[in-house]
């Protein structure tokens, strides 16, 4: 059974600030937003609706759950430019938009504030993994 997350949810005046960077994604039913093991293109925000996020081991799912809207995926990978650690695909009717990496170091250069509710959301998406692997 996949899980529901709420270790990517960014509060709402980071969510203002990054969509107005923002492009839409065209995305269709389970589309890939990215595979683990790609190199970063951006972060996405999930707008509505939910993202479902797995990571593999030998070919068997060891993470696999769900992220809703208000949602910032991929997060990791565009701050330390590697690769994405993660595979997203867009579950039917989610509406999400993408940052650029350049767009998205660059607000956290210049804008403290946001750079600290940044902070907030890996903080929780490290405590929600730790905890998920526990339980394996």
């Amino acid at each position: 059974m996949t899980q529901v997350s709420t270790a990517f949810l960014a509060e709402p005046e980071l969510l203002e600030e990054l969509d107005k960077r923002a492009k839409p994604v065209a995305v269709g039913h389970d589309r890939v937003l990215f595979h683990e093991g790609d190199s970063p293109t951006g972060v996405f925000i999930v707008k509505k609706g939910a993202a479902r996020l797995t990571s593999h081991s030998a070919g068997e799912a060891i993470l696999d759950f769900r992220a809703g809207a208000g949602s910032l995926l991929g997060v990791p990978a565009a701050i330390g430019t590697k690769a994405y650690s993660l595979t997203a695909e867009a579950l039917e009717g989610a509406e999400l938009s993408l940052v650029s990496c350049e767009d998205f170091v660059n607000l956290m250069q210049t804008e403290p504030n946001l750079s600290f509710q940044v902070l907030r959301v890996l903080a929780e998406e490290i405590r929600f993994a730790r905890e998920t692997l526990s339980q394996l």
